[in-house]
C-alpha cells in the first residue's frame, strides 16, 4: 500500500475543516441515518444506514467537489444507457471496483479443501445444451481444441455423482457467443459427473481478451491508466443437492495477465497447467485431430456442503475471529 499523504507532499493541497463545517456536514450525515430509524426491514435498514454513512465519509474525506459529483452522475447515467440484455455495464463496473470479488469472499468462506470460487461475469446464458461426458462443447468456436477433465467430490474426498457442470468461455477471438450478431450458442453447455465423480469433455484453449472498453467502464480504466484485460480462463458453475453451488474459474499458468486480471478474479489454487500436446500425439477418447494442436488440463472439483438456512432479515454484526485461523472447518 503507499503511504498516506501529507500536507506538503507533490500534489496534495492542504484542506483545513473547521469544527464549525465538521458538525454541520456531521449533523447531516446524522439526520439522512435517522430517515431510514422507521424502515421496517431490520436488514435493509441496516443496508441504507451503512450506505449513507460510507458514502458520506467518501464525500468528506475526499472533499468531494459539485464537478465530480456531476461527472459520478454522468458517469452512472452512461452505465445505465449503454447496458441492455446481453450487455451489463454495472456488472462490469462492480467486477473492475474488485466490489464483485469482495461480495463473492464475503459469500464463499473458505471450508477445508473445498474449490475457490470467483467472478461469475456478465456472460452466462440459461438453457446451454445438454452435451454427454467426452464430447465437444465449442459447437464450432474458433480455437484449439482442449481436453478438460476432472472429478467433483466433496471434502471428504467422496465422489458426488449426478453434480451438474455448466461450462462457458470465450473463442480464441476473446467473444462470447452472445457477443455476436447471429443468435449462436457456441462455447457453452452443460454436462453431469459420473458415478465416480468424474466428468470430461473437449473445449478450447482459453485466450485472454478484454472485457467491452468502449462504454464508461472503459473510459475509467483508460483514465487510470488500467488495462481492460482478462487473463485466459475458463468459467464453471457446479450444483448438486445438499452443496454449496460453485461458480469459478480455471486460469492458464503462464498467461501475461495473471497478475493483472482487470476483474481481480485470479486465485492461485485455481491455476492450471494446460498441457500442450504436439499434433499426431494420441487423444485420450480417439479424436482424430489431424495436423492439429492440442491441450489438456485437469480440474479436480470440491464441492463445500450447503449452509444450513439462515433468517435473511436481520441486522449483522461481523465479529474478527481471533483465533487467526486459515481456514474453517
Amino acid at each position: 500500500m503507499p503511504p498516506e499523504r501529507a500536507p506538503g507532499d507533490d500534489g496534495t493541497e492542504t484542506v483545513v475543516v473547521t469544527a464549525e463545517q465538521a458538525a454541520r456536514e456531521q449533523a447531516l450525515v446524522e439526520q439522512v441515518i435517522a430517515s431510514f430509524d422507521g424502515t421496517e426491514s431490520p436488514r435493509l435498514r441496516q443496508l441504507m444506514q451503512a450506505l449513507v454513512r460510507h458514502l458520506h465519509a467518501f464525500a468528506r474525506e475526499a472533499r468531494l467537489t459539485e464537478a465530480e459529483w456531476e461527472a459520478a452522475i454522468g458517469f452512472l447515467t452512461d452505465a445505465g444507457h449503454i447496458t441492455t440484455d446481453t450487455r451489463q455495464e454495472f456488472v462490469l463496473l462492480s467486477d473492475t471496483l474488485g466490489l464483485s470479488m469482495q461480495t463473492i469472499a464475503i459469500n464463499n468462506e473458505a471450508y477445508r479443501d473445498a474449490t475457490e470460487a470467483t467472478v461469475f461475469g456478465p456472460f452466462f446464458v440459461e438453457g446451454a445444451p445438454l452435451i454427454n461426458n467426452g464430447e465437444d462443447l465449442a459447437f464450432g468456436a474458433a480455437g484449439q481444441p482442449c481436453w478438460v477433465e476432472g472429478r467433483v467430490t466433496d471434502t471428504e474426498g467422496r465422489p458426488v455423482h449426478g453434480a451438474r457442470i455448466e461450462v462457458w468461455e470465450a473463442d480464441e477471438d476473446g467473444f462470447y457467443d452472445v457477443q455476436y450478431a447471429d443468435g449462436r450458442t457456441a462455447a457453452r453447455a452443460h454436462l453431469f459427473s459420473e458415478e465416480d465423480g468424474s466428468y470430461r469433455f473437449w473445449g478450447i484453449t482459453p485466450t485472454p481478451y478484454p472485457i467491452p472498453y468502449d462504454g464508461p467502464v472503459g473510459a475509467m480504466l483508460q483514465a487510470v491508466g488500467r488495462s481492460p484485460m482478462r487473463t485466459s480462463h475458463l468459467h464453471f458453475m457446479v450444483s448438486a443437492a445438499q452443496f454449496r453451488t460453485l461458480v469459478t474459474h480455471i486460469f492458464v499458468d503462464g498467461c501475461d495477465y495473471l497478475e493483472r486480471d482487470s476483474v481481480f478474479g485470479v486465485k492461485e489454487s485455481l491455476i492450471k497447467d494446460f498441457a500442450l500436446q504436439s499434433a499426431g500425439t494420441p487423444t485420450p477418447d480417439g479424436r482424430d485431430l489431424g495436423d492439429r494442436e492440442w491441450a489438456r488440463v485437469r480440474f479436480d472439483i470440491v464441492l463445500a456442503p450447503a449452509a444450513g438456512e439462515r433468517e435473511q432479515d436481520l441486522h449483522r454484526v461481523a465479529v474478527q475471529d481471533s483465533r487467526q485461523e486459515g481456514k474453517r472447518s
